[in-house]
């Protein structure tokens, strides 16, 4: 079915934008749906931090330096001595002896951890919820960004619609006074008559005014949403086929899909594990370490030396001041946090069917009511405006008669934006407001390309975007 399909907007078919394309754009091009998929590869790669845990870490070291040794005595002996005459000391004599090198060396080591109390391995179990937790959290921000832009668009439609109502209400209006005019002149109304169609008139000008402000502003919110102005709208088509076929059903679906609610129980099991990283702190830890270094003229007699060692280092916490202990109860507290924030979300999933199941529902029975009052108000219409033309009804009778004709089709246009606006809030609360159930002609965006891409990427600088 489609909504507001009565009203006609003016304009060329190649002008018109339909709600499909705005969907597929704000999924494209939303600032704020692209800044939370950057925030979920910023999140990606907390799985190759926990991953270094498994690799050896590697060190070089290299040195250089200026070294000089004095030395004063007296001579005991005959020896050599370069600084006396002919090289030979006198027993008594007194020397200075000064020796210049110059020590220089370089050396590797490798560190490898053996055992560290089963951390990384939880680290790397725990980065790996935290990345299913930000995957729902970003399904959840498309589901509210396609809403936000099916009501943005929703909006315009119906303001436009409201517009094209308000002036045709000008026009016929216009006529209702230029009649009344002409029969004061026969002596047929009074200058009453001619001032209630007057003042009627300009009150439906002054509408008319009111509904273009509020269209810009419709637009302006289209804008902010979906990434462009937005032309004349095309009428909406019903999405009744993709909803649910119970209020039952919807709730069922919801607890079991809502990405809001994988999200919070990814959250419960990221906590748990950081439980587990936090007591490994006591377990003991085992690291080996190799190690290879060269050195030039470490001393006055040593030209180079050469040395290389592999060492095991097994450590065993005895007590750390209490603070492993204070941090493994607050990981347990925020587990339980993390645990009844689960519970509020599936609370806030399910209020959020009923709500939207009920909208669906009355504002069905809403279009039902504004579809009969417009029958029933054009028929007493045309009947008040045959008893004017006898003198049975004034022109009072007519103008009000017209404005509740106007009344009865604005509360149609509002009630059939209202529905599908309703249908939308269903389908996100269930879960369903993907770019794959609404079949939007997109490129999906799938986060596993860039997880697959840095998981095991051991060193690089660069982004797999090249940045």
């Amino acid at each position: 079915m489609a909504v507001l399909a009565a009203l006609s907007f003016g304009g060329t078919a190649a002008q018109a934008q339909t709600l499909e394309g705005a969907l597929s754009r704000a999924y494209q091009g939303n600032p704020n749906l692209n800044a939370q998929r950057a925030q979920v590869r910023a999140t990606d790669e907390q799985v190759p931090q926990a991953l270094s845990g498994y690799r050896p870490t590697i060190s070089a070291t290299v040195d250089a330096g200026f070294q000089r040794d004095r030395t004063k005595g007296t001579q005991s002996g005959s020896i050599l001595d370069p600084t006396a005459p002919g090289g030979v000391g006198q027993v008594g004599a007194k020397y200075n002896l000064i020796e210049n090198s110059y020590p220089r060396g370089a050396g590797v080591t490798v560190e490898q951890n053996v055992f560290n109390g089963f951390q990384t391995k939880n680290s790397v179990r725990r980065a790996e919820s935290n990345i299913l937790g930000a995957r729902e959290t970003l399904r959840n921000s498309e589901q509210n960004i396609l809403f936000d832009a099916a009501q943005a668009y929703m909006d315009v439609l119906r303001d436009y619609a409201i517009l094209e109502v308000r002036k045709n209400n000008v026009q016929v209006l216009e006529e209702e006074l230029r009649a009344a005019r002409e029969r004061f002149q026969v002596g047929e109304v009074t200058r009453t008559d001619t001032a209630q169609a007057e003042a009627a008139l300009q009150g439906a000008r002054s509408e008319v005014s009111a509904s273009e402000a509020q269209l810009n502003t419709s637009r302006a919110t289209y804008r902010q949403v979906v990434g462009e102005d937005i032309a004349r709208p095309r009428a909406a088509k019903s999405i009744d086929r993709l909803l649910p076929k119970s209020l039952s059903q919807a709730i069922g679906l919801s607890q079991a899909q809502h990405p809001a609610i994988l999200a919070a129980l990814h959250g419960v099991d990221a906590a748990n594990l950081d439980i587990r990283v936090v007591e490994g702190n006591l377990l003991p830890s085992l690291n080996l370490q190799a190690s290879f270094q060269r050195r030039y003229e470490p001393g006055s007699s040593i030209n180079r030396t050469t040395s290389g060692s592999v060492v095991g280092q097994l450590t065993i916490p005895i007590y750390e001041g209490g603070t492993v202990y204070s941090q493994a109860r607050q990981a347990k507290e925020t587990a339980g946090q993390r645990r009844l924030e689960a519970d509020v979300s599936r609370d806030q999933v399910r209020q959020a069917v009923v709500s939207a199941w009920g909208q669906v529902e009355a504002t069905t029975a809403q279009i039902k009511s504004a579809q009969a009052q417009i029958e029933a108000s054009q028929t007493a219409l045309n009947g008040v405006r045959e008893e004017a033309k006898v003198g049975q009804r004034t022109t009072l009778d007519v103008l009000n008669a017209q404005q509740d004709l106007l009344n009865a089709r604005q509360s149609l246009i509002t009630a059939q934006r209202d529905r599908v606006v309703a249908t939308y809030a269903l389908l996100s609360s269930v879960g369903w407001l993907t770019a794959e159930r609404l079949g939007l002609q997109v490129a999906r965006y799938d986060p596993n390309v860039h997880y697959d891409q840095v998981r095991d990427k051991w060193i690089g600088l660069r982004t797999p975007d090249g940045r």
